[in-house]
């Protein structure tokens, strides 16, 4: 891998850190909100996601699946989606919180699995 590729992973994984180790910061306060990480988390999970997947369209023997890549961009946008339209709440539903956590630990799950 090139280091621009290396840096966009590793980008990447900080922003799924910030995503899941803001949002379970923020379920042990006991106050379910979008906080600061989580909205960041989310934003450069998008960001780095699309500059890693735009390069890989040339074809190499190592390019995952374009429906790999539509569904972690689904999945991406949609985290995105329930953490920027709720960051402004002083608290969210629990199955808003919930859902967003767990569409954060099935877009790695897809990541890692989806071969």
């Amino acid at each position: 891998m090139e280091p621009l590729r290396l840096t966009l992973l590793f980008l990447h994984l900080i922003g799924f850190a910030m995503l899941l180790g803001g949002s379970i910061a923020q379920y042990l306060t006991g106050k379910l909100r979008i906080n600061q990480a989580m909205l960041w988390g989310a934003i450069v999970q998008v960001v780095t996601g699309l500059g890693l997947a735009a390069p890989l369209r040339g074809g190499g023997e190592h390019e995952p699946p374009t429906a790999k890549l539509a569904v972690k961009l689904v999945i991406g946008l949609m985290i995105f989606a329930m953490a920027f339209f709720s960051r402004k709440r002083d608290e969210v539903n629990r199955g808003h919180f919930l859902a967003l956590v767990g569409l954060t630990i099935a877009n790695a799950a897809v990541a890692v699995f989806w071969r």
